[in-house]
C-alpha cells in the first residue's frame, strides 16, 4: 500500500482516495435473498440502534491503562464487549485488524489502550461506518490525577443507566467545527449517550458524565486538556414534595491531554449522516386540514394592477357620445 501526496489530491496506489471511499460506499445489488436480508439490515434507520463499543488493550499497556479500559467498560454495559488478549495494533498506522474486530462484532466504537515511552497512557477512540475508520483521536491519561472506580467508596450507578452529558468550556462550541475539542466532544457523546429514550423515569437519573476544557495557562499558551469527571446522583428527603439532590464522585476520574486527530472524509462523513427512509407521509406545503376535516390550502398570487382591474361595469358611470367627442377635440387641438 503506497499513498502519494500532491498539491491537489490524494492518491492510494494510483487511485485517487476519494473516488477509492466511494467505491467501498457504493450501492451493492444482492444476488440473493439471504444477500438482500444482510444489506437491509446494514440499511440506514429512521433511529440508529445504539453502538455498541468494543475496548481492547496493546502488547504494551501500562496497568493504568488496564482498570481504565475497565472501568469504561462498566460505564458502558451492556452495549460493551471487552477483549482480554493483547493485539499488536497500530490505529494511526494500519487500522485493518480494528475494522475487522468492527465488522466482526458489529460494533461501530472501539476504545484502544497502550503505553510506549513516546507516547504514554494512551487511549485511542475510534468511531467506524461500514466496516471502516472513520475518525479516530488519541488522549493521553495523566497519571498523577488519574483515579479508578475502585479508588472511590460508596455505591456505583446500575448497569444499563442512561448518563447526564454535561460539557463545560468555550472550546467545545467553537465555530467551523474542525477543532480538536469539537470532535472530541462528538465523540464522547456517540461513546455515552445509549439508546433512545422516549420517556425518562427521575428514578433512572443517577449519573452524571462531566467534560470539562482547560482554559488557557498564565503564559498564554494553549492546554489541550479535558477533565473527565464521573459523578452520582443521589436524592434524599428534604421535608417539601421535591427531595434534595445531592452529587457524589464515584470515578472513573481521567484527565485527557489531546494527541493526534484523524478526521472523517467528506464524502465518507456525507454518506454516514444519511437517514432511512420513514413510513410517516409528508406534509404537502401549504395544504392544511381543519378541526372540521376540510382541507384548507393557500394561493399564493403576484402584485396586481389595480388600473386593469376589470370592474363592475354601470351604465351611470359611463360617459356620454357628446363628452367622448368633446375630449377628443380638445386633444386634436392640443396637438395642432
Amino acid at each position: 500500500m503506497r499513498w502519494k501526496n500532491s498539491d491537489t489530491k490524494v492518491y492510494l496506489n494510483g487511485i485517487p482516495l476519494e473516488q477509492t471511499i466511494l467505491a467501498m460506499l457504493r450501492e451493492v445489488k444482492p444476488k440473493s435473498a439471504r444477500t438482500a436480508r444482510i444489506l437491509a439490515k446494514r440499511a440506514p434507520l429512521p433511529n440508529e440502534n445504539p453502538k455498541t463499543a468494543i475496548f481492547l488493550r496493546s502488547i504494551a499497556s501500562s496497568s493504568l491503562i488496564n482498570a481504565l479500559l475497565t472501568d469504561l467498560h462498566s460505564l458502558k454495559r451492556p452495549l460493551a464487549i471487552r477483549f482480554i488478549k493483547k493485539n499488536s495494533i497500530h490505529p494511526f498506522e494500519d487500522a485493518s485488524s480494528l475494522e475487522f474486530f468492527s465488522q466482526k462484532n458489529d460494533a461501530s466504537l472501539l476504545c484502544f489502550g497502550s503505553h510506549s515511552k513516546k507516547r504514554p497512557h494512551c487511549l485511542t477512540f475510534v468511531r467506524c461506518f461500514a466496516g471502516k475508520v472513520l475518525d479516530m483521536m488519541e488522549g493521553f491519561v495523566q497519571q498523577s490525577t488519574a483515579r479508578t472506580l475502585s479508588q472511590f467508596g460508596g455505591a456505583k450507578c446500575r448497569v444499563g443507566t442512561k448518563p447526564l452529558l454535561s460539557f463545560s468550556g468555550t472550546q467545545f462550541d467553537e465555530d467551523g467545527g474542525e477543532s480538536k475539542f469539537t470532535l472530541a466532544k462528538s465523540m464522547f457523546i456517540d461513546f455515552f449517550r445509549g439508546g433512545e429514550a422516549k420517556e425518562v423515569d427521575v428514578e433512572g437519573l443517577q449519573c452524571i458524565i462531566s467534560f470539562a476544557a482547560a482554559e488557557e495557562s498564565g503564559d498564554g499558551e494553549k492546554r489541550d486538556l479535558i477533565y473527565m469527571r464521573c459523578w452520582r446522583l443521589v436524592t434524599k428527603r428534604s421535608g417539601q414534595r421535591l427531595p434534595r439532590v445531592e452529587v457524589e464522585e464515584m470515578g472513573p476520574r481521567i484527565d485527557f491531554r489531546l494527541g493526534r486527530m484523524q478526521e472523517a472524509d467528506e464524502a465518507m462523513l456525507k454518506e454516514a449522516q444519511k437517514r432511512g427512509r420513514t413510513s410517516e407521509t409528508r406534509s404537502k406545503k401549504n395544504v392544511a386540514t381543519d378541526m372540521v376535516g376540510d382541507k384548507m390550502g393557500k394561493i399564493h398570487l403576484g402584485r396586481q394592477d389595480l388600473d386593469e382591474l376589470q370592474t363592475r361595469k354601470m351604465k351611470g358611470l359611463k360617459r356620454s357620445r357628446d363628452a367622448l367627442a368633446a375630449n377628443n377635440g380638445e386633444e386634436e387641438d392640443v396637438d395642432l
